[in-house]
């Protein structure tokens, strides 16, 4: 880790008055946290049309720095993973969204780039239905396509439902809580949190220690679970809710929305009826549904194919296939990012073709979401 530039954007995100917006465009303008605070006195000249505020909120550098510093301790006591937001392991799909949050703290194992990441939504009240749909939709989730990471909140309801279904059957589940990494709120859920963590799961979040699991954090953490994601799936959820919140999140992102159906005089089905009603939301009924949806069923039961899959000499491409592949000629590798920006293919859609490459024995995958061009 650059321990400098982590506590730069720690630093960063302690300064009252800096919105994310303005410390997303100082941070690309600059290129670096620790550059952005060391040109803190030209602010103006970076941000011509700088309110006062921001210009004020500078001015506390040194005790933001101070806290910055108390954490990386706590970071470095307890091993944890942070990314900020020039990382090559930050989320490259949630760095396409211009709310994301400048750094994450990130406590686990499963890769936050894999190739095939869901998050399953819903009420926290959910019924015995919206359980058995949750349970049964990742048993089958399990069998055609293990590889699949699933994304939740560890609140109560469907959200910790679809944890504890994965665990069960094996799959790695991360949770995005809506405070910091010394605590986990609801306290009931610490035993299922810890195991997601030990079966190749994770936890995550924007937030430092000592922060208080507000009702305002718990929507912001909604956008990281829609951006994290290829698709958006909502179980069971009433009228109005957090869910509801994350599919609009997730619809604002270019993401899939996904919505199980259910009675029509259920309360608890509302929600999920509107979605699809209003075509917001693609109907689901199985995991077969979603994905002969995403387009991930052909390759869905045999991941290991990979590893043994022969080049096909004279492969038919597709226009975006040949052009992701030229974006990679005269160069040793490179970030699905610059990729998607080359060719402005969105990156849900990019991750899928270079996948299909790599099947073609064309790209090779190699760490941090890079790829690089197989010679032939």
């Amino acid at each position: 880790m650059n321990t400098q530039e982590i506590i730069s954007a720690i630093a960063m995100t302690k300064l009252k008055g800096l919105s994310l917006l303005n410390a997303r465009t100082l941070f690309e303008t600059i290129g670096s946290a620790h550059d952005v605070l060391a040109h803190r006195k030209d602010i103006v000249s970076l941000i011509p049309n700088a309110s006062s505020r921001l210009v004020e909120a500078f001015s506390n550098v040194d005790t933001a720095l101070r806290e910055a510093e108390k954490e990386m301790e706590f970071i470095e006591k307890k091993h944890l993973k942070v990314f900020t937001l020039n990382d090559d392991d930050y989320p490259g799909r949630l760095r396409e969204c211009e709310d994301a949050p400048l750094i994450l703290y990130y406590y686990g194992s499963a890769n936050l780039n894999s190739q095939r990441i869901i998050n399953i939504v819903g009420t926290r009240k959910c019924s015995e239905y919206g359980r058995d749909i949750c349970n049964n939709f990742v048993k089958d989730l399990k069998c055609l396509a293990p590889d699949i990471v699933i994304v939740s909140g560890l609140a109560y309801g469907i959200d910790i439902c679809a944890h504890r279904a994965a665990l069960e059957n094996g799959m790695a589940t991360v949770g995005v809580l809506a405070h910091g990494l010394d605590n986990i709120y609801p306290s009931m859920h610490r035993q299922t949190a810890a195991e997601m963590v030990q079966q190749g799961g994770g936890l995550l979040t924007e937030y430092t220690t000592n922060t208080e699991p507000e009702k305002m954090n718990f929507v912001r953490r909604n956008r990281i679970v829609a951006g994290l994601c290829d698709a958006c799936i909502v179980v069971e959820s009433s009228e109005k809710g957090g869910s509801l919140i994350t599919a609009e999140l997730a619809l604002d992102y270019n993401r899939d929305v996904f919505a199980f159906p259910g009675r029509v005089y259920d309360g608890n089905s509302k929600g999920c009826n509107n979605l699809i009603r209003k075509h917001q939301a693609t109907l689901l009924t199985n995991a077969e549904d979603l994905l002969d949806a995403m387009g991930w069923n052909d390759t869905s039961n045999n991941a290991s194919k990979q590893k043994t899959i022969q080049p096909d000499l004279f492969p038919t491409l597709s226009d975006e296939e040949q052009t992701l592949l030229n974006t990679l000629k005269n160069v040793d590798d490179k970030h699905v990012n610059q990729m998607t920006i080359e060719t402005n293919i969105p990156y849900s859609r990019a991750s899928m073709i270079l996948f299909d490459l790599e099947m073609k024995g064309l790209v090779k995958a190699l760490g941090g979401a890079r790829y690089r061009l197989v010679r032939q």
